[in-house]
């Protein structure tokens, strides 16, 4: 009922155009006006033709169509409804009256004329609606002329979106595309005016005031050199994400975003194995340390879309803690989860928890890392990154965790700094646990990631935001970077891939050059550098090098089964000797002897260089 009462003037207009078909096909037969004979006929025959013809049409689904969208799935419901409905009223006819004076001519007009007279309407309101047919009535004046790069089918579904909704404030003019055989041709009306090399004459002989790239598929090398041109021109840029990042799939104008900086320094999308990815956590009971952090909150994230049977996060921040378990119970109301405040330092309040949950898998986030800051906190660096792996390994060895997965940094690698060599430490212990345990302790290195807290990324926006100026360390300095969702997926398929005791060293792809970061991220933000924003160089800081290392060179780099995760030889350790200096290293801590403290993290870590 509630159908017939939104779709009733769609009825009553459908019932008119079947009594006007059927006397169509009528009078294209007998002329008009019917003789008397023919003329009762056709009245005692029209109400029974509406009748079957209505009730097929309902039954057909005919009225499930929205009049806005029509479309060519719409006609063929037509046309199926009216052919059936013919065929009905064929039967009927026959039962009647044999057919008498129903000439077999007018059966045949009937459903082309029917078919008309129901579809034309409905492509007529659509075409009005999405075309410009109601904006040349009432134009819209503050419509902004956008060039659209890219011809394919995001293109024609962005333009498409543009003509429906009059008032978006675009105003499509002209496409780019590199194809040679679409240019010269049309989408949706719109002119594809040549190829993307163009790009600045087009915008300006065409007075174009904003510029949108609509190939979600292109290359990382496609994406930067079509943002330098972009870069030319004095207008505003817009995107679309890639293919892999569309929530919904669906191409329209909500999809648009600002160019970022990962457009120009994200990798094409990674293929996992998510099957073996499933097998290591769907119905496992997972625990994350820092899982209020960048990588640690993203971490939980992904394996929450896995259903492990709980998910407990250990984290000594509050708000970073409240923040990432609100999130948690919008987006996975139906996940089990735990969190904790608490401290990886605190031994007893780990073996609480591991006490309580008894984890199956551990990931273990929680560390300090900015590099200067940590160069003159000594002490709190060696007690977070070192003794906190420690006790936090030693209680998933004694409380049976099967899997530990220890987030490493390629600033381990013949370290400069002193968060360099705690992470160096960390790695050291896990792999001397794994010959004395039946865990699994897998160690996961990799550079940075983008928009993490503490990274360059956000410093740069701020300095932006504030006029300047930008302070880059060295013009030659570089790092390698990915971006946040893309380390953890590789940490959770180099997690269920490690046997046990291997060091996975991600594939971080080419090392990008700090200067070019700082200046395209100014070039984003619509000014130029130097000119509207002063780059200022300002020196290596303590314990930074100039270009980061992923591996040792003692450290033979190996293929394994994913092509973006690299395994780096174990060196060996003396897990005599290590428990030794860790257990002194525990009492400089606590007695605060810092120089102690250096002298043996230099013991535990020789290759430490500052």
């Amino acid at each position: 009922m509630s159908l017939v009462y939104h779709r009733f003037p769609v009825i009553c207009h459908d019932i008119i155009m079947v009594a006007l078909a059927w006397t169509l096909a009528m009078v294209i037969r007998y002329d008009w006006p019917l003789t008397p004979e023919v003329a009762t006929i056709f009245w005692q025959v029209l109400p029974l033709v509406v009748s079957v013809q209505s009730v097929v049409l309902w039954y057909s689904g005919v009225y499930l169509g929205i009049w806005r969208f029509a479309s060519l799935p719409d006609v063929i419901t037509i046309l199926r409804a009216v052919i059936l409905g013919t065929l009905a009223i064929v039967l009927v006819l026959v039962l009647f009256n044999r057919l008498e004076l129903i000439p077999r001519s007018s059966l045949l007009f009937y459903p082309f004329l029917l078919t008309s007279l129901l579809g034309t309407p409905r492509l007529l309101y659509r075409l009005w609606h999405d075309h410009s047919f109601k904006s040349l009535l009432t134009p819209d004046t503050n419509q902004q002329r956008v060039l659209v790069l890219g011809a394919g089918t995001s293109g024609d579904m962005l333009v498409r979106d543009m003509l429906r909704n009059h008032y978006c404030g675009y105003l499509p003019v002209g496409f780019l595309d590199d194809q040679p055989r679409l240019q010269g041709g049309q989408v949706q009306g719109i002119p594809i005016l040549g190829s993307i090399d163009q790009l600045l004459e087009t915008v300006e002989s065409l007075q174009i005031d904003m510029i949108i790239i609509a190939i979600p598929s292109a290359t990382d090398e496609q994406m930067r050199r079509i943002i330098e041109l972009c870069e030319q021109c004095t207008v505003p840029v817009r995107t679309l994400p890639k293919f892999d990042s569309l929530v919904s799939g669906q191409i329209n104008l909500s999809a648009l975003r600002d160019v970022a900086i990962e457009d120009l320094l994200g990798r094409a999308k990674i293929q996992l194995d998510w099957q073996i990815i499933e097998a290591g956590l769907t119905g496992k009971i997972v625990l994350v340390s820092g899982g209020g952090g960048s990588i640690g909150a993203e971490l939980c994230r992904q394996i929450a879309r896995l259903h492990p049977t709980a998910l407990v996060i250990l984290e000594r921040c509050e708000y970073n803690l409240y923040q990432v378990e609100r999130q948690l119970h919008q987006d996975f109301p139906q996940l089990v989860l735990y969190a904790h405040l608490g401290d990886i330092v605190d031994s007893k309040a780990v073996q609480h928890i591991l006490t309580c949950y008894h984890p199956q898998v551990i990931f273990h986030a929680a560390a300090y890392k900015h590099v200067p800051l940590l160069q003159s906190q000594l002490r709190e660096a060696v007690r977070n990154n070192i003794l906190g792996t420690q006790i936090l390994a030693e209680a998933a060895a004694t409380y049976g965790c099967q899997t530990f997965v220890l987030i490493s940094t390629d600033k381990a690698v013949n370290p400069t700094n002193i968060m360099g060599a705690t992470k160096r430490a960390a790695e050291m212990i896990c792999q001397a646990l794994q010959e004395q345990s039946n865990t699994r302790f897998i160690t996961v290195r990799f550079g940075n990631v983008l928009g993490s807290a503490g990274s360059v990324v956000p410093l740069f926006k701020s300095q932006i935001a504030h006029g300047g100026p930008v302070t880059v360390t060295h013009p030659e300095v570089s790092r390698y970077f990915m971006t946040i969702p893309e380390a953890c997926q590789l940490i959770l398929q180099a997690g269920a891939m490690g046997q046990g005791g291997e060091i996975f060293v991600l594939d971080m792809g080419k090392p990008i050059n700090i200067r070019y970061l700082a200046e395209q991220m100014i070039r984003l933000s619509g000014k130029l550098p130097d000119k509207d924003i002063k780059m200022i160089y300002t020196g290596l800081r303590p314990g930074e090098k100039l270009h980061e290392e992923l591996f040792h060179e003692e450290e033979k780099l190996d293929k394994t089964t994913h092509s973006k995760i690299l395994l780096a030889d174990q060196r060996r350790n003396n897990w005599q000797q290590l428990t030794t200096d860790l257990t002194q290293l525990a009492l400089a801590c606590d007695s605060y002897v810092e120089s102690e403290i250096k002298t043996l993290l230099k013991n535990i870590v020789p290759e430490l260089t500052e």
